[in-house]
């Protein structure tokens, strides 16, 4: 067979989406399939895949946006992978396998996987739209906010993840920066009530002003952003203001090619939706009724999907939601039932003076939910612990270590 024949015979396969789930999703089939399908990744912005959770950092001026480059062109055409920046598909054609580019162009394909991630969500209040109110979510958005003088009046709005690191990055410009937040304590989601007090204070600790308990009512200002209003009747003065409340996946263009979408784009086992041979994964995709809006869970499903496209037996049955990253400039590592209701067992170490906070949820003798905060060693032996469910019963005091005050609850 000629080197034309062989390349005729490959399956055209495309990738709608160049984020770290497509990135991560790419490595893993070329790695496992190498030669198997001709490869085109198509993507909205300029420049080639980024990491997206680096991105406080570049605003913060720790690193360049160079610097958070997932992978060098080189490595795309190593690789043998097509990419095509700077373009949006318009329109997908399931019947015929064909997608629409918003210039025109047609592209065909055998089999389709869109990892067209999120976007950021705004609140629907008055003055949303007026000038000086930004998102943060994208280089772009971070090269705006980088415009910011020094003492800039910034307000963000949202103590999650997001919230928290355009906050740190606008501090560590020498923005003067308030963080509001509708709930009782900051990353209610990952953290309970101690110790999201503990990040609270490392956080202010580190220039920014917190907000609780501050639900957002109405953005005021004549031709632009002045001040904010709460449902209390309270209001601060702003110069600019940056939504931070959460992501809403991207799932329009599958909605209108017709294929099932609930919040995202809905997938069985195999990430393949209701259409043979397309695909979702990342935050676009919703599984089992959950649409995951952190990392770990895009790369794993951008795993078992490669897996299946080199012909291997796997499937995706759900993660194990974890945080574990560097919020603020503080470590902070959450996984699991981290309340630990409904009898579990809770051991809390903690030196708030030093602003450490560890605790262990065990049920059974089976780790169920874990948190640290300021010192996350050993935070992936943990995560394994929760996943494998093994008995940690001979081993449970060793997972708690250091000159800390120990409680049990």
């Amino acid at each position: 067979m000629t080197g034309s024949q062989k390349c005729k015979s490959r399956e055209n396969l495309v990738v709608v989406g160049a984020g770290m789930a497509a990135t991560r999703f790419v490595e893993e089939l070329t790695s496992r399939a190498p030669g198997q399908y001709d490869i085109l990744v198509i993507g909205e912005e300029s420049r080639l895949a980024y990491n997206r959770v680096l991105l406080s950092s570049v605003l913060a001026g720790e690193l360049s946006v160079d610097d958070i480059e997932l992978k060098p062109s080189q490595w795309w055409r190593s690789a043998g992978v097509e990419t095509l920046s700077g373009r949006r598909v318009v329109k997908i054609y399931v019947p015929e396998g064909r997608l629409i580019l918003d210039n025109g162009d047609s592209v065909g394909y055998s089999k389709l996987v869109l990892a067209t991630g999120s976007r950021a969500a705004r609140l629907p209040i008055d003055g949303a739209d007026l000038p000086g109110v930004h998102v943060f979510r994208d280089v772009e958005d971070v090269e705006a906010l980088s415009r910011f003088a020094k003492n800039t009046r910034a307000v963000v709005i949202g103590g999650g993840l997001l919230g928290l690191e355009a906050a740190y990055g606008l501090a560590r410009r020498g923005v003067d920066v308030t963080l509001v937040h509708v709930m009782d304590r900051l990353m209610e989601r990952q953290l309970d009530a101690e110790g999201a007090e503990i990040l609270r204070r490392l956080v202010e600790e580190r220039g920014v002003r917190v907000l609780l308990n501050a639900q957002t009512t109405r953005i005021d200002g004549a031709g632009r952003v002045e001040t904010i209003a709460f449902i209390d009747g309270r209001t601060i003065p702003a110069d600019d203001v940056i939504f931070a409340v959460g992501i809403q996946p991207n799932a329009g263009l599958a909605r209108e090619a017709g294929l099932h979408v609930g919040r995202g784009v809905v997938v069985d086992d195999g990430l393949e939706t209701r259409a043979p041979g397309v695909f979702a994964i990342g935050e676009c995709a919703e599984h089992r009724g959950a649409c995951y809006g952190l990392v770990e869970p895009a790369y794993e499903q951008g795993r078992v999907l490669a897996m299946r496209l080199a012909g291997q037996d796997a499937s995706y049955c759900g993660s194990v939601v974890s945080t574990n990253l560097k919020v603020s400039g503080v470590r902070v590592f959450s996984a699991g039932d981290y309340l630990g209701e409904d009898g579990a067992r809770r051991i809390v170490c903690k030196d708030p003076r030093m602003g450490i906070y560890r605790k262990l949820v065990v049920r059974r003798d089976r780790l169920i939910g874990a948190i640290l905060i300021g010192d996350t060693n050993g935070a992936a032996d943990l995560l394994d612990l929760i996943r494998s469910g093994a008995d940690i019963s001979s081993m449970c005091d060793d997972l708690m270590f250091g000159p800390l005050i120990q409680e049990a609850a």
